[in-house]
């Protein structure tokens, strides 16, 4: 990206209400319209999670290009986990997805040092996660009509 991306991680009660609506506004877009893929986003997870965002500053206006939910050791994994990683459409090709997950893993082992942190990957994005040291640690299964593999990071 030619363009610098800010970057926060913020607990759920520390997003605006401009926030959360962009962050779920984007996962619909990537998630459900562009991958054609009908579930249940809001499921549950968010209040508990920290919401790692990449904003462009555009104008007066920041503009969301970039997204992932981390969960805490226990929420959903015996580790920690990184979800719903998301790169907007426009933004992709250009290092956004690699500096979020760069980010998304900073701030798992600066939340919670010491811990795995396991995800669960559309299949065809496992050598993307394999070059930041991810393993997979199942066989390819089906999530909401996706091949997924699960993965893991160990400290």
């Amino acid at each position: 990206m030619s363009s610098e991306i800010i970057w926060s991680c913020l607990r759920f009660g520390e997003l605006s209400t401009e926030d959360l609506y962009r962050v779920l506004q984007l996962r619909a877009e990537i998630f459900v319209v562009e991958q054609n893929c009908v579930y249940q986003d809001v499921d549950g997870f968010d209040q508990e999670g920290l919401h790692v965002i990449g904003q462009l500053s555009v104008s007066d206006e920041a503009q969301l290009i970039c997204y992932s939910r981390l969960l805490p050791p226990g929420a959903k994994y015996e580790g920690a986990s990184v979800g719903r990683v998301v790169t907007k459409k426009s933004a992709r090709g250009g290092g956004a997805g690699k500096a979020l997950m760069l980010n998304s893993l900073k701030f798992c082992k600066e939340y919670w040092p010491d811990k795995a942190i396991t995800i669960s990957a559309q299949q065809y994005l496992q050598k993307f996660y394999t070059d930041f040291g991810f393993e997979a640690e199942s066989e390819p299964y089906d999530e909401d009509g996706i091949p997924h593999i699960r993965m893991q990071l160990n400290p």
